[in-house]
């Protein structure tokens, strides 16, 4: 994947400038292999540029995401290692992204799709030869987890929840411009936190209150009704094609998802793929109190993405909540809403009622799509 910054429209070079004022440009040799190459091909948006319901600016793949949150990670460490953990911590990531975390049954937690980060780096020939070049060990890059600056637990503020925050407000729901991102960004350091550990605060009070003020506005938007219809929905799609047989769980990390949306549009079934072409259409999603049996109808439960970031003040490190009664009100408020039982698209769909649980796939050593 040669030239890989000059694929990229001007305001992502631009939004990874700002992340990172100098591109470590050891990093590219790690972009352009086939492992990575794969998961430019994975929207970061989790199926929703596929509907109707949502106006995405442009496509911002799982690519972008992870050299964007490698980004972050260099420019506050300056540490292969961990820069590398943050490149690779999607790599595993299959087709539709947390979509398939929703068939897996994780809803909450979205992490089901993570534990063959490990076998994928370890069977690629490409990533094992820069790594042994650059003297770094497997172990140390195949768990981002490991790196509190790279990741931690929720309402921490780290690099991967840093960058999907900027990302979504900027190509999905835009709240962020340029300028807001970089004044924003631009006031983050490396606190201790509460356990002792390093991680991203800001530096003033009044700016990550206005970070707070922009974000909370898209809290509700990551759990709104909308949002899990279309990954419940694209969850169900691909379990009912894997079982009867039209794909399999391998094509889910060999194909792009434009060519899995191809397989369903072509697929022999046209319960199928009708009921996919009028979720396409369908620019509306209705709430419900109660189960609808003649529509596609569903009520999950969805991951709760917020921060309550550090920040620096004369008595120590605090929390903004504990600092500004605004931002408190605000995460309050999102923490306390409550949106229907039910959502449901105006069409049937009632894919085999039995859990497909996907069992990792096999990953072939000689197979760089993998």
């Amino acid at each position: 994947m040669p030239n890989y910054l000059d694929s990229l429209n001007s305001e992502v070079k631009a939004y990874f400038k700002i992340l990172s004022p100098e591109f470590p440009l050891w990093l590219l040799d790690y972009i352009s292999t086939p492992e990575m190459d794969r998961i430019s091909k994975i929207s970061i948006n989790c199926g929703t540029d596929y509907s109707k319901l949502f106006n995405v600016r442009y496509w911002y793949s799982n690519l972008e995401h992870s050299v964007g949150v490698a980004l972050i990670i260099w420019h506050f460490t300056h540490d292969k290692k961990q820069t590398l953990a943050g490149l690779f911590h999607d790599i595993a990531t299959p087709a539709f992204k947390h979509c398939i975390d929703f068939l897996n049954g994780d809803h909450e937690k979205q992490e089901s799709t993570e534990e063959m980060t490990t076998e994928i780096i370890k069977n690629s020939p490409d990533i094992m030869k820069l790594l042994t070049r650059d003297k770094i060990r497997l172990d140390e890059v195949c768990n981002y987890k490991d790196y509190p600056i790279a990741d931690n637990e929720t309402p921490q503020l780290a690099a991967d929840r840093f960058e999907y925050t900027f990302a979504s407000g900027l190509v999905f729901h835009r709240v962020w411009d340029l300028d807001k991102i970089a004044k924003c960004y631009n006031n983050v350091t490396v606190l201790q936190n509460e356990q002792g550990l390093p991680e991203l605060g800001f530096k003033d009070a009044k700016i990550c209150e206005e970070y707070i003020n922009i974000i909370s506005c898209l809290w509700p938007q990551w759990v709104s009704n909308a949002d899990k219809i279309v990954m419940q929905f694209i969850a169900d799609t691909i379990k009912i094609m894997i079982e009867k047989g039209y794909i399999t769980i391998e094509d889910l990390y060999h194909l792009s998802e434009q060519e899995i949306i191809n397989l369903i549009y072509n697929c022999p079934d046209s319960y199928i793929s009708n009921a996919f072409k009028k979720f396409q259409d369908a620019n509306q999603v209705f709430d419900s109190e109660s189960y609808l049996t003649d529509k596609y109808c569903v009520g999950v439960k969805s991951k709760t993405r917020y921060v309550i970031p550090l920040v620096a003040t004369a008595l120590g490190n605090k929390r903004i909540n504990e600092v500004s009664p605004q931002a408190n009100q605000q995460i309050t408020d999102y923490l306390n809403n409550h949106t229907s039982t039910y959502a449901y698209f105006d069409f049937s769909f009632n894919p085999e009622a039995k859990t497909l649980v996907l069992k990792k796939p096999i990953i072939d050593k000689d197979d760089n799509n993998a």
